[in-house]
């Protein structure tokens, strides 16, 4: 039985086999908890071995890489949508965030894998929103079948670790 958690704080000190990275399309680090990721992993370190591993994501994909300086093993960048208004499959790609990641971690014998609230910063997705759709998203995946153990919603603000415990709480 897989468990999920809701935790308030910083998602580079969890100690998980993997975090998951709000990454921006070219990989390259930025601001949000991108930066914050990249800052503790070891930004030059991290950021020459994605130069060297990989160009761009799309949204929605996943891709992997070393944890270097972190607890975890693994980084998981995933691309999120931009919300520009609910019109443009940002649901949908917001899910696939969430699939591809878990999948990717499965591949890597990854037990524990932490998300961060994907898309709700810079992007602007709509918070309530967004931890519905990884709540939902994540259950959905486990009942369909996974290796994963635990998987952990990691939120900085209060408000968003609310939002997520209200839809792990609800069955």
């Amino acid at each position: 039985m897989t468990e999920m958690v809701v935790v308030r704080g910083d998602i580079t000190v969890l100690n998980v086999d993997a975090i998951v990275n709000a990454a921006a399309p070219h990989l390259r680090g930025g601001g949000g908890v991108d930066g914050a990721i990249h800052r503790a992993a070891g930004q030059q370190q991290l950021l020459s071995w994605m130069t060297a591993h990989y160009d761009h994501c799309a949204v929605g994909e996943a891709v992997v890489s070393p944890g270097f300086a972190l607890p975890a093993r693994y980084i998981i960048h995933t691309v999120g949508p931009i919300w520009r208004g609910g019109n443009d499959r940002e649901d949908e790609l917001l899910a696939r965030c969430y699939t591809s990641s878990m999948a990717l971690a499965e591949q890597n014998g990854v037990r524990s894998v932490a998300f961060p609230a994907i898309s709700t910063g810079v992007y602007g997705f709509p918070a309530l929103r967004a931890a519905r759709i990884a709540v939902d998203t994540v259950r959905q995946r486990i009942a369909d079948g996974t290796r994963l153990e635990k998987i952990v919603f990691c939120c900085l603000q209060t408000e968003i670790a609310e939002f997520h415990q209200r839809f792990l709480d609800a069955v």
